[in-house]
């Protein structure tokens, strides 16, 4: 499963590790060029990343999203794909309350 958390973790690492190779680089490119540089290694590595990864959550998670009882209830948090109740990720197969705690939104 791929958890939106684990996007956000992933993406301050990356970004963390893109302004230490700029920092370390910044003395072999003149001042334009660093920039420029500086811009699309944010872009590629970070942004990027962070926009496919959120792509791929969303059309992984898309049935979950759309096609289980858990969406209907009103302890679901969609845009994380939780049930803020038993703070658990719901899949397919696994109703974190097996359908006892639910409630219509």
């Amino acid at each position: 499963m791929f958890f939106l958390g684990e996007i956000i973790y992933k993406t301050i690492l990356r970004l963390l590790f893109v302004l230490f190779a700029i920092w370390f680089t910044k003395d072999f490119f003149d001042e334009i060029f660093f920039w420029i540089i500086s811009l699309l290694g944010i872009y590629f590595f970070v942004i990027n990343y962070s926009i496919l990864s959120y792509q791929k959550f969303t059309e992984i998670n898309n049935d979950i999203i759309n096609n289980t009882l858990c969406s209907s209830c009103k302890h679901f948090d969609g845009s994380a794909v939780l049930c803020m109740k038993y703070d658990k990720h719901p899949t397919k197969e696994l109703i974190p309350c097996k359908g006892n705690d639910w409630e219509l939104r």
